[in-house]
């Protein structure tokens, strides 16, 4: 937004001769998001139709051999006697074939824009203009040029001769602007430069009149400069590329004819929906800061969950009574384990005297065991 509520009004000589006053639209908020957007879709309206011929690679009589020969079933070229006979024909994936989907002219060249967006975005694009830093960024070389938005005296809408043109655009130091426009001029690259749009060539001023005596015939052969009445402002040369801040070279009575076309009896003029959008600074006002609560010192630490299977603590919230069982099973097992070593002992102790017995017992098996005559001693069986 222009910080001030007058700006000069230079002769064609370069000499300030006057001030007018900085239209309201101006001061309007500038919305990058709507420009880009306008700025996509206009530029869509100007397009023409264009589509493949609805008989490319159809030109040739093709049928499938069907299933059971082992080939696809994708037609074939019929007949024989030459390499093009059975050769795959219409695919997209065939040799010869037709695009996949082709492009027909029926398709949705055009958009239908919302107005109030497009006014919206044209008056973004005015008040970017009003700003020498956007200026700058976008390009244009407006070092020597004393002051912006440049206003010119009405003489300017006067001027006949290409050589008159560069004169003015010098004494006000635009030219250089001019001048950057015509060293960009490059061929293009693409197939562009053999459909009639050989050169590319970037943005240099442009003029804004509000009558027409001789000034587009003045300016209209200059490398990058481009002419727009004040009653027909278009966003496609405001904002190229859909990027604010073109460089604009007034006349008076065009800057002053803004005030007609926008305000109370003319188009709406958009308004901020915040006044101060510093949000940082609201937020730490004082009469922000004294009715919030206070800020709360720290975060409350949340310990970690923890698994009731291997934490007894956990499991005694959940069950207290299982957890009791396993803690009196944890206790039986270190007293078990405590007196191990006792319990082992007492086992070999007693399985040391099994085997006392169990010698004695194999001899006297074995001597019982022994073969021999029971009648040898007749049958005193005291002796």
């Amino acid at each position: 937004m222009a910080a001030r509520p007058l700006v000069s009004v230079f002769s064609i000589t370069g000499e300030k001769s006057g001030e007018t006053a900085l239209p309201a639209v101006m001061t309007a908020p500038m919305r990058p998001d709507i420009v880009q957007f306008v700025h996509t879709n206009m530029n869509k309206n100007h397009r023409q139709a264009y589509a493949v011929s609805p008989w490319a690679g159809k030109n040739v009589s093709a049928s499938s051999w069907g299933t059971g020969r082992a080939v696809a079933r994708i037609p074939r070229v019929g007949g024989g006697g030459t390499s093009r006979s059975g050769q795959g024909a219409f695919g997209n994936m065939c040799r010869g074939g037709r695009m996949f989907a082709p492009t027909k002219t029926w398709r949705k060249w055009h958009r239908k824009i919302n107005l109030s967006q497009k006014r919206y975005a044209v008056a973004s694009a005015l008040a970017a203009s009003a700003v020498p830093a956007l200026v700058m960024a976008r390009g244009h070389k407006i070092d020597d040029v004393p002051e912006v938005p440049l206003v010119m005296d009405n003489a300017l809408e006067s001027a006949k001769k290409t050589s008159a043109a560069k004169d003015i655009l010098a004494s006000v130091g635009a030219l250089a602007d001019v001048e950057k426009a015509a060293d960009s001029k490059k061929i293009r690259a693409g197939k562009g430069k053999a459909r009639n749009r050989r050169h590319t060539l970037r943005r240099g001023p442009l003029i804004i009149y509000k009558e027409n005596d001789g000034v587009e015939r003045a300016f209209r052969n200059l490398p990058g400069v481009e002419l727009c009445c004040v009653d027909r402002l278009n966003l496609l040369q405001l904002a190229p590329g859909g990027h604010m801040g073109r460089f604009c070279v007034w006349s008076q009575s065009a800057l002053d004819a803004l005030n007609e076309i926008y305000g109370d009896d003319g188009k709406n003029i958009p308004e901020d929906l915040m006044a101060n959008a510093d949000l940082a600074r609201i937020i730490n006002s004082d009469e922000i800061q004294s009715v919030l609560n206070p800020a709360k010192r720290a975060n409350k630490k949340y310990l970690r969950k923890k698994n009731p299977l291997t934490s007894l603590k956990a499991l005694a919230k959940l069950d207290p009574y299982a957890a009791a069982a396993r803690e009196s099973e944890q206790r039986a097992e270190a007293a078990r384990a405590g007196k191990k070593k006792e319990l082992l002992a007492k086992k070999r102790a007693a399985a040391k005297s099994k085997k006392q017995y169990k010698a004695q017992g194999r001899a006297f098996y074995e001597q019982v065991s022994k073969q021999g005559d029971v009648c040898a001693d007749g049958f005193n069986i005291g002796a």
